[in-house]
């Protein structure tokens, strides 16, 4: 768990700190940051919430360290939203531009 020892050490956290923290011994930090041995998954899931990444991530299965956010086919990101909050604002001639160009481009990439 590599990522582990990353994550902890961008928190200016000792193995000790973290260790009191997910309510574990200093001892099972260093095991779990140097593949000893594996966390069980209530650990797992504590290190992922007090981290805010995924277990994926921690555990080397993803290089996206952030958290995945659900999505359903209505709801929309905070990028999306913020784009669309953006396009609105645009006059209709820019609309159409940002309309035409996106189009080209999905063509292009099916191509």
């Amino acid at each position: 768990m590599e990522n582990l020892k990353t994550l902890r050490k961008a928190k200016n956290l000792s193995q000790q700190r973290l260790a009191d923290i997910l309510h574990v011994s200093q001892q099972s930090i260093y095991k779990y940051e140097n593949d000893i041995t594996s966390p069980d998954i209530e650990t797992l899931t504590n290190m992922s919430n007090f981290f805010d990444t995924s277990i994926d991530y921690l555990v080397g299965n993803s290089n996206v360290s952030r958290k995945i956010e659900e999505l359903f086919p209505n709801d929309l990101n905070l990028d999306e939203s913020k784009l669309i909050e953006n396009y609105r604002q645009l006059p209709t001639s820019y609309k159409k531009l940002i309309q035409s160009l996106m189009t080209e481009y999905l063509n292009a990439v099916k191509s």
